[in-house]
């Protein structure tokens, strides 16, 4: 999703904009609570954030854990002018920590029992890109 932003964003602007990959897992709250081991994702920041404005980014935003738990992991790459959250689904009456995005995609009532799922055109075969409300399997 970073990857589409940038590339809507330099049509509008000739600014470069540094784009990077934060993995949060082992900032998160939760980490040493679950059952099974997490897999880490890769993060790819070649760059320090020292007083620069950063614009995180989240396909769902449920809780805001992620999110706090991404704040934390920023800090080894410096500290930002300005933080900014962009989110493109998020689930209402959800929240558990004082966040919330800037900038909103869409708006949804879910329950617990449910789960938002984002696919982008070409992941796993998507033919295009989509949203979806599913039932957890209990």
């Amino acid at each position: 999703m970073a990857e589409k932003i940038k590339d809507q964003l330099s049509e509008f602007i000739t600014t470069d904009v540094a784009l990077g990959y934060l993995d949060a897992t082992f900032f998160r709250d939760d980490f040493r609570r679950r059952d099974s081991p997490v897999r880490a994702n890769e993060t790819k920041i070649d760059f320090l954030i020292e007083g620069k404005k950063v614009i995180l980014i989240d396909d769902v935003f449920y809780t805001g854990r992620s999110i706090r738990a991404a704040l934390d992991a920023m800090n080894a790459f410096g500290r930002a002018e300005k933080v900014e959250l962009l989110s493109l689904v998020v689930r209402k009456y959800a929240k558990h920590v004082p966040i919330f995005p800037d900038y909103v995609g869409k708006e949804v009532n879910t329950l617990d029992t449910e789960r938002v799922l984002v696919e982008w055109k070409g992941e796993n075969g998507a033919l295009e890109d989509t949203i979806w409300l599913i039932n957890k399997e209990v």
